[in-house]
């Protein structure tokens, strides 16, 4: 499944309301540890069918970023049933992507 572009307006249906739990990337274009993440991110959307997989772009959605207490990026949020369940800061394997999950 493709990542969905998370924004402000539509975080409560694609993330809250979701019947599967989400991962989260918080991320920004200009951010080198968030272009590392990337490729991973993408291959657990593609891997996984059971999860969806959101992006939120910090600068354009600051009010989301300011909502979660995001100060560094990457951050990966885990989300079940409309709740962050698991949290990772920074760049890391896809194993423990997956770990997260």
């Amino acid at each position: 499944m493709a990542e969905v572009v998370i924004t402000k307006e539509n975080f409560e249906q694609e993330v809250i309301k979701s019947d599967k739990p989400v991962l989260v990337d918080f991320w920004a274009a200009w951010c080198g540890p968030c272009r590392m993440l990337m490729p991973m991110v993408d291959a657990v959307a593609e891997e996984r069918t059971d999860i969806k997989v959101g992006k939120v772009n910090v600068d354009e959605q600051p009010e989301l970023a300011a909502q979660f207490g995001i100060q560094t990026i990457p951050t990966l949020m885990v989300f079940k049933n409309g709740e962050v369940t698991n949290t990772s800061i920074g760049a890391i394997g896809k194993n423990q992507i997956l770990a997260l999950l």
